[in-house]
């Protein structure tokens, strides 16, 4: 199966989507390699994660901080940091994996909770290409005129997902928000998005995946780990994603006509710092242009691009309006990549906060 692929988006008119603000939403508790190893059991060490990875701590969000939790946290760090003078959000798209329930969508409760009134709101499911999958919708909205000021939040809890005893997948993943509200501009501004390219293959569907859980596999008793957990297949996972994020950016610079050596800001999917690695030496970027932060915070799935964006534009640095490239591969399989101008905007965090839970629906019965 050659997998599907949309044509490239490139820069239409001068109408686009800006970055106007960005939030961020970490947990408090920072999990190093050694606690990892010593809650799962895990038959490795800190120098074959470090080495292997990149990662040297993640963050963990506690038992009773949801996703939903950690998307408003982040969502109002976002509209914080872009100020009283920014546009009013008029949707919400939530890129996650891992949603509060199966249904309904996470989105329209997190609107609810920043008191922003009847907006559409959607979660969007595409692994750890969520962020970009969404920043395209969103970006595509605003240049048909459909919304001004799309709030795109991706938060993540695959601490509920993962088994602490797979070696596999235990040392590599953290949770986490971050949040971007956009706002029309022009493609001159910095924080405009440019040119966008995103695509699929749903013959690599078992490379990456939760088996349990839908209307295929239900949960239900007699389930084992191999079934309830996040499962992934590494080897095959390294090649497919640096070849097609490399593949993807380079469409997204070839639409928007940059050389890679021209590009002042490169974040990728924080996987594997060896894959973001090898897609940066493919590409040919240069080393200073690297950003991340995967050493801190591991992966985090859908947040992981926004997270590494925002700490890079915290540190300030990159210069605003500098050439700016965004790429990401996640489940599904699915990839997505998009020029932009470094964003000018501030930067906001948020310490997440659990609401009271909702408990089980009361079945009701007929009078």
């Amino acid at each position: 199966m050659t997998g599907h692929r949309t044509a490239p988006r490139a820069v239409t008119g001068h109408r686009t989507a800006v970055i106007a603000g960005i939030g961020t939403a970490l947990p408090p508790q920072v999990v190093t390699n050694a606690q990892v190893i010593a809650r799962g059991g895990l038959e490795t060490t800190d120098e074959w994660i470090t080495t292997r990875t990149g990662i040297h701590r993640r963050r963990l969000a506690a038992p009773d901080v949801s996703t939903g939790d950690l998307a408003t946290a982040g969502a109002r760090a976002a509209l914080a940091a872009a100020g009283p003078a920014a546009p009013r959000p008029d949707l919400l798209l939530l890129a996650t994996t891992t949603p509060d329930r199966p249904c309904p969508a996470t989105a329209p409760e997190v609107v609810h909770r920043l008191g922003l009134g009847p907006l559409p709101a959607f979660d969007l499911a595409a692994v750890c290409s969520g962020f970009l999958y969404a920043l395209i919708t969103a970006t595509a909205l605003v240049r048909a005129g459909s919304c001004r000021a799309p709030l795109v939040v991706a938060a993540e809890k695959y601490s509920a997902i993962i088994d602490p005893a797979d070696r596999d997948t235990a040392p590599l993943f953290g949770d986490g928000a971050a949040a971007v509200l956009l706002r029309p501009g022009e493609t001159t501004e910095p924080g405009a998005v440019l040119a966008t390219d995103w695509g699929s293959d749903g013959g690599g569907s078992d490379l990456i995946a939760v088996a349990a859980g839908g209307s295929r596999l239900p949960v239900t008793g007699g389930l084992g780990p191999e079934d309830r957990y996040f499962r992934m297949r590494g080897r095959q996972v390294y090649a497919h994603a640096v070849r097609r994020m490399a593949a993807s950016a380079g469409t997204a610079l070839a639409a928007t006509g940059w050389r890679p050596e021209e590009v002042r800001a490169f974040v990728g999917h924080q996987a594997n710092q060896r894959i973001l690695d090898a897609v940066a030496d493919r590409l040919g970027i240069p080393e200073p242009s690297r950003f991340g932060n995967i050493r801190e915070v591991g992966n985090t799935a859908a947040a992981s691009v926004p997270l590494a964006l925002a700490d890079a534009a915290a540190r300030g640095a990159c210069p605003p309006g500098s050439p700016a490239l965004l790429t990401a591969f996640g489940g599904g399989l699915t990839w997505a990549s998009a020029t932009l101008l470094w964003p000018q905007a501030p930067v906001c965090a948020a310490d997440p906060e659990p609401r009271p839970s909702l408990g089980r629906l009361q079945e009701v019965g007929t009078p």
